[in-house]
């Protein structure tokens, strides 16, 4: 069986979450998925997310392409989130193109194009301006 992992916020979930989850399930036949705390998107992003873990940790949970879900809590624990699930495979948005590149002696190490025109920050930048004029 090939395990795959993948991270994100996943925060005001959109389609492009979707397909991202959608196709690293392609790689593999267990899709293992750590949903960024709180604190940790806080830490990357200088903003809490919109919903809350639990709430995003259900959603990601509901889909049919994931098969376990848990709580990223640093992203200098990749590697042993890697090894404590046994993921043969990480998969992640090209966005982070050859930063997790050191990590292939562990796992095979795949980036996959985003969705173009949806990012989760530009959502939130047209929600803010169409209810703030």
């Amino acid at each position: 069986m090939m395990r795959v992992i993948t991270f994100g916020t996943f925060d005001v979930f959109h389609v492009g979450h979707v397909n991202i989850l959608e196709r690293a399930r392609l790689h593999g036949d267990h899709l293992i998925v750590g949903v960024s705390s709180d604190e940790l998107n806080m830490s990357k992003k200088n903003r809490y997310p919109i919903y809350s873990q639990q709430d995003r940790m259900h959603i990601i949970r509901s889909l049919r392409c994931v098969d376990e879900v848990f709580v990223e809590e640093s992203l200098e624990l990749k590697a042993e989130y890697i090894k404590y699930y046994n993921a043969d495979i990480l998969v992640m948005g090209d966005d982070w193109q050859g930063k997790f590149d050191h990590l292939k002696d562990i796992c095979q190490v795949i980036y996959l194009p985003r969705t173009p025109s949806v990012s989760t920050t530009e959502i939130i930048e047209i929600v803010k301006s169409d209810h703030n004029p």
